[in-house]
């Protein structure tokens, strides 16, 4: 497979969505289309192959046509263990591809650019990891992440029992690429009902589609 952008991408959808009730809140609907059909159609132009972590029948998402992996550590032990995971499979399946791109799968409005932005950004930088940021505020799980890193998340996630993501990155050089909130915060992320509410609002509005 030729490497287009030199980036692959991971949609993480391994959470158990709690606040919106559980079961797979990528599969809810928004304005039509499901959160993950959102997510996807944004984030597929953007990389050279995508993948989807969630745990369970991977043949929910038969229709999307992508590849589904599991976590390849178990407890749902948070965004690391998707980022992990995207990272070992990448390793293993497409070594050519040095970098993972992550996306939530529970955030409609993510950038067109964020993928080019963050890599160029990243590069001039002689940064290691990168996150996106927005508000303020660090968006740590849209993140750029090295393959060559694979190795050192997996000690510190099963050996040092690391959960979050900003102590683990605190370890590198970071690199932050920011994002303006206007028109909308592009990593809006519907966690609850009245989030996907807010977020039909929004794409009702014109402000997005």
């Amino acid at each position: 497979m030729g490497d287009k952008f030199g980036v692959c991408g991971l949609l993480l959808a391994g959470g158990q969505s709690r606040r919106m009730g559980g079961g797979d809140k990528c599969l809810r609907v928004l304005a039509g289309k499901t959160l993950l059909t959102r997510v996807i159609e944004c984030a597929r132009p953007q990389v050279d192959e995508l993948i989807l972590n969630a745990n369970g029948d991977p043949a929910r998402f038969e229709e999307y046509g992508i590849s589904v992996v599991d976590d390849v550590v178990s407890g749902f032990s948070g965004p690391l263990a998707g980022i992990l995971t995207g990272l070992e499979w990448l390793r293993n399946n497409h070594p050519d591809c040095q970098w993972l791109a992550s996306f939530a799968c529970d955030a409609p409005f993510i950038p067109s650019d964020m993928v080019s932005r963050m890599k160029s950004v990243t590069e001039k930088q002689n940064g290691e990891v990168c996150c996106a940021v927005s508000g303020g505020r660090d968006q740590p799980v849209f993140g750029l992440w090295p393959v060559k890193l694979a190795g050192d998340l997996r000690e510190a996630l099963v050996k040092e029992r690391v959960r979050k993501v900003d102590l683990w990155t605190q370890r590198y050089k970071l690199i932050r690429t920011e994002w303006q909130l206007d028109p909308v915060d592009p990593f809006f992320n519907v966690n609850t009902q009245d989030d996907l509410l807010k977020a039909t609002k929004l794409i009702g509005s014109n402000l997005t589609s």
